[in-house]
């Protein structure tokens, strides 16, 4: 299936290398593989490839050659650059991984100047909706329950799912996580992943889960870091600028894979748009460079927006998620009167028709993200 980003990444590969990270299978080799039918797929995890790779001994006579999971490489960056450097981009590199390859923009010059990052998401309802014509709705119900990955999502199967992500998870603590970390306690990670499954939406104490796991807050901020990096996690932060009598608290934490949360249909939908939300932003930034990032909403008085969107330093969007309650938040009135120049909408899953209410709008949730753009 056609998946969002190949056409900017077509494009960025005639001039540039591309680097495509997220989750693993989200359909990374999947995409890159459609770009070109004249391509080479070399996987470091592969022995074989693995030599090829090391002794630069690939053919040529191809229009695009992948590297998968290239960052397990010691010094890939260097290693790249030297390829690069020497051979131009004929034929075109992309490189792919399910760890956020897109951090060498913060480790060093080594590439400056020769790549794009991309990020591939889970499918949400916008993509659905427009690349498998399947309506809004039913996409949402799907994504709540299956999650958004390609596989579980198209077997539209509860059992297989729940199958498909028992080995997923494993993969990522028992291969993924030790190729890029010394953890040595790999059950205290996989215990810390189910209690995050179950506080979604709800501010993480660091001090609760140190002492869950009997470990010090540090160490647990050091794990959540690193979940993090293999895309399984990604936090939300509170926003305070411009908000008088703001409360700093801790990230709240979802995953990337909707189906993996053990909570209600509340936890499920918030989860589902603060992913979708994430997915926009990062599309927005990977395309045409604005700097972005999805922050919570909440003061002393204990008032809450689930979501604040800022692109450019400047909040564009509050987003409120509810269920089935159609009477508008008070909070939403009370943050909107003070971020006035952002847009405001409360989204509610059980909605029958759409209302609005002093330039802020309720929508049913499958609508407001199937039409969800930036």
């Amino acid at each position: 299936m056609k998946r969002y980003l190949e056409k900017p990444i077509f494009q960025d590969l005639k001039e540039k290398i591309v680097i495509l990270s997220g989750p693993r299978q989200v359909g990374k080799t999947t995409l890159s593989k459609q770009l070109n039918p004249s391509h080479l797929y070399l996987n470091y995890d592969s022995f074989h490839d693995r030599q090829i790779i090391k002794k630069e001994e690939w053919t040529r006579n191809v229009e695009l050659v992948i590297f998968d999971e290239l960052h397990k490489m010691r010094n890939w960056k260097s290693w790249i650059k030297g390829i690069y450097d020497t051979e131009g981009s004929s034929p075109q590199l992309l490189i792919t991984g399910s760890a956020r390859l897109e951090t060498v923009k913060k480790g060093g010059d080594s590439l400056a100047g020769r790549f794009f990052s991309y990020r591939l998401h889970p499918l949400s309802v916008n993509e659905i909706s427009l690349i498998l014509k399947e309506e809004p709705r039913e996409a949402l119900d799907k994504i709540l329950f299956l999650g958004g990955f390609p596989e579980p999502y198209l077997k539209a199967s509860a059992a297989w799912a729940k199958r498909w992500r028992r080995t997923h998870i494993d993969t990522i603590l028992r291969e993924d996580l030790l190729d890029l970390e010394k953890v040595r306690d790999v059950k205290a990670m996989e215990i810390l992943i189910d209690l995050l499954r179950v506080r979604v939406g709800s501010a993480t104490s660091y001090a609760s889960l140190a002492n869950d796991l009997q470990v010090s807050s540090p160490t647990i901020k050091h794990w959540l870091q690193i979940l993090e990096n293999l895309f399984v996690i990604f936090p939300v932060r509170p926003y305070s600028k411009h908000i008088a009598r703001s409360l700093l608290k801790e990230a709240k934490y979802y995953f990337f894979d909707t189906g993996a949360i053990e909570g209600d249909l509340g936890a499920r939908l918030e989860n589902t748009v603060a992913l979708a939300l994430l997915k926009e932003l990062h599309f927005l930034e990977d395309t045409t460079g604005s700097k972005v990032a999805l922050h919570y909403l909440r003061d002393k008085e204990k008032r809450e927006v689930d979501f604040m969107v800022l692109i450019d330093n400047k909040p564009a969007m509050l987003v409120e998620v509810k269920v089935s309650d159609d009477v508008f938040a008070k909070s939403l009135f009370r943050f909107h009167s003070i971020l006035k120049e952002a847009q405001a909408f409360q989204i509610v899953y059980n909605l029958k028709k759409p209302k609005s209410k002093d330039n802020i709008n309720m929508l049913p949730a499958h609508e407001f993200l199937s039409h969800l753009k930036f």
